[in-house]
């Protein structure tokens, strides 16, 4: 499996760096000794135009296991959002990333990466991780200062 795994992150790397959308990056980290480790990656997921999320830049770890892809990778923000589908920790609450729901080993880390930038603006109400944004997103008195926190997260995440 572990040869199945790294070859098949190899791979995607190089489709990665090929062709990726605007303003993303995603990397293999790099070891104490320098080397790749193709099982833990730095990622950049920009927030879209036209949203509270907007200019803001927000990075994730991706934590793959050796049985990728078989099994999915963990996604976790660093440092944690406020977000209806993100677990207090920064874990990511996804459909596409629970090998009991929509999990298939075809999705690609540019699929994984553009289905967590639509989840940022279009939370899934029916999958709350995170009770304080979940409350703050779904009832329409406090759209505004749920709105107004994604701002100034925003604020706090872009770029340097």
């Amino acid at each position: 499996m572990v040869g199945i795994c790294r070859t098949r992150l190899a791979e995607e790397r190089k489709q990665w760096r090929k062709d990726h959308p605007f303003g993303f990056y995603a990397k293999p980290v790099k070891s104490a000794d320098g080397s790749m480790n193709l099982l833990e990656w730095e990622v950049g997921i920009p927030g879209k135009a036209g949203t509270p999320w907007e200019g803001g830049l927000y990075k994730l770890t991706m934590t793959f296991p050796e049985d990728y892809p078989s099994k999915p990778p963990k996604c976790k923000f660093t440092p944690p959002l406020f977000h209806p589908n993100v677990f207090p920790s920064g874990t990511v609450c996804l459909s596409i990333l629970d090998e009991e729901k929509s999990w298939k080993p075809a999705i690609t880390i540019k699929q994984i990466l553009l289905g967590i930038q639509d989840l940022l603006d279009d939370p899934n109400v029916n999958d709350p991780a995170q009770s304080d944004a979940y409350a703050m997103f779904k009832h329409r008195n406090d759209k505004v200062a749920y709105e107004r926190r994604i701002k100034q997260q925003a604020r706090e995440n872009i770029p340097k």
